[in-house]
């Protein structure tokens, strides 16, 4: 058939074609209605979690290592080339890099999936389309951080970003567990919600004070000579405080969940698990001092600490927003 031909109502090629129309309709229709089960969803949201857990470890490798600017260019990696040269530095950046893709595409897959999920409220929706886009950024920000020198307050708010968006993540996830399984009505009174809200505040500021530390201490990402910030003596006489901060509120929190374990043993539990987070933490971030901050033990410290967060998220979001599995009295 010429092209711009039309075709004739009636005959053999006008019905074949208007059948084809009606499956594209009867297809895009589908789509438009599709639901996506609340398992299905749960297991996505989960798999993004790992992901940004995953991407916060591998970029605290990229500057531990001294390979933030072990690739000249961007997105390629050297000029003319888009992959690096055998240098180990450049390797361990473009892997990074390549690692990103996978939460960048979770994030935003996520984020359509919230809209198709059954049950999902419409605040769980905004907050992972947040997620997305936060996690969406993370590109531009790196490109601008390398463009800088690797700038102390460009790779801390890199790192915080990161963080930020994990946590909007886990709430989204713990949100989708909820509507899998149901919620619990635990009958938790509000100045322990509101306590709960405040620990996760002071986690926050526990590991921004953290970030400003290391931009002090002698990590700064590269073998080059690189700005850092303020002394790493005074950014650990205000770390060490603010962990005494977060450390006090956590254990009011747990004591109160202890004195009442029988009501909420599984909460408790949970509550004991983000204990056995924040003094292995604890720990290794006395050992790193004593040792002189050696990069490998210094990296264990930075999982830890995303741990952490994620975990007293994790707590937190339970507090308000109970999935049925934690409200069991068994």
């Amino acid at each position: 058939m010429k092209a711009g031909a039309r075709l004739k109502p009636g005959t053999g090629a006008h019905r074949s074609a208007s059948r084809r129309l009606a499956v594209v309709h009867v297809e895009v229709a589908q789509l438009r209605t599709l639901v996506l089960a609340p398992r299905t969803f749960l297991k996505l949201s989960l798999a993004s979690v790992a992901a940004l857990y995953l991407i916060v470890i591998t970029g605290s490798l990229v500057r531990l290592t001294g390979s933030g600017l072990g690739c000249e260019s961007w997105p390629g990696c050297e000029e003319g080339s888009f992959f690096p040269a055998s240098d180990a530095h450049g390797a361990i950046e473009f892997g990074n890099r390549a690692v990103g893709i996978v939460p960048i595409g979770l994030a935003v897959l996520t984020w359509l999936g919230a809209r198709r999920a059954a049950g999902l409220p419409s605040w769980a929706v905004k907050l992972a389309a947040a997620v997305a886009l936060g996690t969406l950024a993370q590109a531009p920000l790196g490109l601008v951080t390398i463009t800088s020198g690797l700038h102390p307050l460009l790779v801390m708010s890199h790192f915080l970003l990161a963080l930020v968006v994990l946590g909007g993540a886990i709430v989204v996830a713990i949100e989708a567990w909820g509507v899998a399984g149901g919620h619990a009505d635990l009958g938790l009174p509000k100045e322990l919600r509101r306590l709960a809200l405040v620990l996760a505040a002071a986690c926050l500021v526990l590991v921004v004070s953290g970030a400003f530390t290391t931009a002090a201490g002698p990590h700064p990402g590269d073998s080059s000579e690189v700005e850092r910030l303020g002394t790493l003596e005074d950014m650990l006489w205000v770390h060490v405080r603010v962990t005494a901060l977060f450390g006090c509120t956590f254990l009011l929190l747990l004591g109160y969940l202890a004195a009442r374990r029988e009501r909420w043993p599984r909460l408790f539990r949970a509550g004991l698990a983000v204990l056995g987070l924040v003094v292995a933490q604890m720990a290794i971030g006395e050992l790193q001092y004593r040792l002189e901050l050696p990069w490998g033990i210094v990296a264990v410290h930075v999982a830890l600490a995303a741990a952490v967060w994620a975990a007293t998220v994790a707590l937190v979001a339970a507090f308000w927003r109970t999935p049925a599995a934690l409200g069991s009295s068994t």
